[in-house]
Order: C-alpha cells, then structure tokens, then sequence
C-alpha cells in the first residue's frame, strides 16, 4: 500500500472516530458511487483550486462541465479500454444498478455510465488504491480534452 497523503488522511479518521476496516467488496454498487462522486468531486475541485485564486462562481462553473454524468460517461468510454477485469465488473455493477432517475438535463445512458464510473472510484477508494484512481481520471480527463479541441475521431 502506498504511504501518501490520503493514506495519513484516511488512517488519522479511522484513528480519531474509531472507524472499521471495511470490505469495498460487499458494498452495493450504488454506496460505491456515493463515496465515489464525492472522490471525484474532491479531486476535480483540486485541480480547478490549483489554477489559482477565482471568484467561487467560476470555480463552480468550470468544476460542473467536469462532474456532470455526460462528461463522466465520455471518461468512461476511455477508461473502460484500461480497467482490470474487477474494476470492470464493479463498473458493470454500477451501471447496471436501479437508482433515482437522472437529471432533466442528462440522458439515462450517460446516467447509468456515470454511476458505473462513480462505483470504480469509490471502489478503489475503499481499497485505498489512491494512485490508481488518479491514473484512471488522468486517463478520462485526457479523452475530454481531446473531445473538446477538435480531435475527437469518430466511434
């Protein structure tokens, strides 16, 4: 396992509120995707921190063209090529798990394949696999950018 700071995190939480060692295994897939948006969400809203200082509102903006089940479903397309034949069988979990309608806004395909992605994250989040889910997002982020500068090849 890797020591990192998400690993100092996670061990002085567990520490201080006495929280169990926990199985991401027996989890449902839909609580695999809870814990995973708010993954996504924390790594997402660091990135945009990271390029510096703004107003909150644009913050906002620029964090909800990444966390939006439409750009989750297109990382998915890509990630799906690279995940280990368990990340996959968790994704398949997620997608396929009967959960509250989508949003007015979002299709019920790129729903489905948005909680599919939200449950690997979470799953490897419970797994404590820090590194891989960064890789993972890396991954889907690139696939974005080159959807959005014109390089997109047709599937």
């Amino acid at each position: 396992m890797e020591k990192s700071v998400g690993f100092e995190l996670e061990s002085y939480m567990r520490e201080v509120f006495h929280m169990q060692e926990v199985d991401a295994g027996s989890y449902s897939p839909l609580t695999l995707a809870y814990i995973g948006d708010c993954i996504y969400d924390l790594i997402i809203k660091s990135l945009v921190v990271s390029k510096g200082n703004r107003p909150v509102q644009k913050l906002h903006q620029e964090t909800s063209t990444y966390v939006q089940a439409a750009a989750q479903s297109k990382m998915m397309r890509t990630m799906q090529n690279v995940l280990t034949e368990e990340e996959h069988a968790v994704y398949k979990r997620g997608r396929n798990a009967k959960s509250v309608s989508p949003a007015k806004n979002q299709s019920v395909t790129d729903y489905r394949r948005a909680t599919g992605f939200e449950a690997v994250i979470g799953y490897l989040y419970l797994k404590k696999e820090y590194k891989r889910i960064v890789d993972l997002v890396k991954v889907g982020l690139e696939s974005l950018e080159e959807k959005t500068d014109g390089t997109e090849h047709s599937e």
